[in-house]
């Protein structure tokens, strides 16, 4: 899913791996670094690009496409966090990190582009702003983290902002999803019927039904995990602070 599902958006990385027994070397760790230093700008100007365009319109709706191309680039660029975990830099799971990037990439260029009824949509605006804000402070977290200098808030954020922001990107997924059902039913948009050579079809509307069912069981398997991992890591500082 993303912001959580696509919508579990995303520990992409492992939040354990990064507590690596042995770590990258020195040379993967620096381009590590700087591609999650990229990243983080990336979403920053993304953030700005919203802020912007809602102060100069005075309304939220249509902002998708002041920040259309950035999104569409740094989103793509996640695709790389596959290629880390591939070739061992980053001890994540290639599966899981493969899942939860595609579906992200997925809605963004099979649905949000493919169907350009539903840019305009609100619920487009509400699966960005959750990904805006998760993106930034996950790839501020692998920053800091992989200097060896984790500020505390953003560590905190990193597991209590989820609470509320994969909810909201898996309710913006989904209803944009269901918003573009209906173009994608009545244009035929990547569908295959039969006859044809290869004696094979595809109806796409379908997947996308097919799609937004998945959700029902993985975005709480996904979402709980978070919430353990919450316990797990704020957990001792949180009692800590009690007795102090």
């Amino acid at each position: 899913m993303s912001a959580a599902a696509p919508g579990i958006s995303k520990a992409a990385h492992s939040d354990a791996g990064l507590k690596k027994k042995k770590g990258p070397g020195a040379l993967a760790t620096a381009y590590l670094v700087i591609y999650n230093v990229v990243m983080t700008a990336g979403w920053l100007v993304i953030a700005v690009g919203l802020v912007r365009a809602y102060l100069a319109r005075g309304s939220y709706h249509g902002l998708y496409y002041s920040i259309e191309k950035p999104l569409k680039f740094f989103q793509t660029g996640a695709l790389l966090e596959i290629l880390h975990c591939a070739v061992g830099i980053v001890p994540s799971s290639v599966v899981l990190t493969g899942f939860q990037v595609l579906s992200r990439v997925f809605l963004t260029w099979a649905i949000t582009h493919s169907v350009r009824e539903v840019q305009s949509e609100d619920s487009v605006l509400l699966f960005v702003t959750a990904w805006t804000v998760t993106e930034i402070i996950r790839y501020s977290f692998y920053t800091f983290s992989l200097l060896n200098h984790l500020p505390y808030l953003i560590k905190w954020a990193r597991y209590t902002f989820f609470i509320v922001l994969y909810p909201m990107g898996v309710t913006g997924e989904l209803l944009t999803i269901y918003a573009a059902l209906p173009y994608v039913q009545k244009t035929g948009l990547y569908s295959v019927t039969l006859p044809n050579k290869y004696n094979f079809s595809f109806d796409y509307h379908t997947f996308l039904i097919l799609i937004m069912i998945s959700y029902i069981p993985l975005f709480p398997q996904l979402y709980f995990h978070m919430i353990r991992q919450r316990k797990k890591v704020l957990g001792h500082a949180e009692d800590y602070s009690k007795v102090e």
